[in-house]
């Protein structure tokens, strides 16, 4: 099975390869959120922030190129009950670039922890997609402490060893590296990043938000958390996470490459193998972008998981 099919519905990182267009200046920039009042953006450079609604406190983490405005239907779905904290990382749909890019994805975690701890957010219940779900683990396995139930949508410990289980962080960095210079050479054409979206969800509009968030990135941030999230093995840290934790997959978009749903879960069971509490559900047609592709579904999974699993008050 060709390597780019099995990891392109995983992870939206092939979508990336779309902020090489040659033509950058006339791609839609996204509307930059608004940090919070009681926020201080210097403290984290590499996301901002928007907050909305009362109640628990939830982060929402968006995936490769995407502002936390791919959260925009689930925040709506939970503001009253939940006080969501809206994350967009620098660099992503528009969003201006971080001035380094060194160790982004591990700066990126340790300034989520900060926030977490500034804010004085009581076990966030934390939601991440795709690389949003990559971090969710991160941070939670850094600090268990520090969270309360994850939400990880479609979105794996070690993005790199999908075909073989047995790779290494450090053998994968060959091929981390050849992905992250072609994703520099500016070979990519909007209307490959269309295609690449469209095998990531299914409705026209959608495909077309986040064509427009991809080739607003900035290319050199988003190759470098590509190849942090290739060459981070989160497979035994994640035995370290003390919460319970939702894994909701998808498969569809690669059934034509002969996966299956038993398949694909399989994957997914030996990927969070080490994880204490948690349960992979797989979506039966959701691509990539689950909550967009299985709304009702995905929400309908999300409430029950949070409903049995409740954060305490103080």
């Amino acid at each position: 099975m060709n390597l780019t099919a099995i990891l392109r519905p995983v992870c939206s990182a092939f979508l990336l390869a779309a902020t090489l267009l040659a033509a950058p200046h006339a791609a839609q920039a996204a509307t930059l959120p608004t940090p919070s009042a009681a926020d201080n953006p210097a403290s984290h450079p590499n996301f901002t922030v928007r907050v909305v609604g009362k109640g628990q406190p939830m982060l929402l983490i968006p995936g490769l190129t995407c502002p936390g405005a791919v959260w925009d239907e689930t925040v709506a779905h939970y503001q009253k009950q939940y006080q969501c904290h809206i994350i967009s990382l620098a660099g992503f749909g528009g969003t201006p670039a971080p001035a380094s890019t060194n160790q982004l994805l591990r700066n990126v975690r340790d300034q989520l922890l900060a926030y977490i701890k500034t804010q004085k957010l009581q076990k966030p219940t934390i939601i991440g997609h795709s690389l949003g779900g990559f971090l969710a683990l991160w941070l939670s396995s850094t600090q268990p402490e520090a969270a309360g139930p994850l939400v990880i949508v479609d979105s794996l410990p070690f993005l790199a060893a999908v075909q073989n289980p047995t790779l290494t962080a450090e053998a994968a960095k060959p091929m981390a590296e050849g992905i992250r210079q072609q994703m520099s050479s500016g070979k990519m054409t909007v209307a490959a990043a269309r295609q690449m979206s469209a095998t990531m969800m299914t409705d026209t509009a959608r495909i077309s938000q986040a064509t427009r968030w991809s080739v607003a990135s900035d290319p050199a941030t988003v190759a470098q958390a590509y190849y942090d999230l290739m060459t981070t093995d989160l497979r035994p840290e994640v035995a370290r996470i003390q919460q319970p934790v939702l894994v909701l997959g998808a498969w569809a978009a690669y059934k034509q490459y002969g996966s299956t749903k038993e398949s694909t879960k399989a994957i997914f069971d030996q990927q969070y193998a080490k994880l204490p509490q948690h349960q992979v559900v797989m979506s039966e047609a959701g691509r990539h972008f689950l909550m967009w592709d299985d709304t009702q579904w995905f929400f309908s999974q999300t409430d029950a998981f949070l409903k049995q699993n409740p954060v305490a008050r103080k």
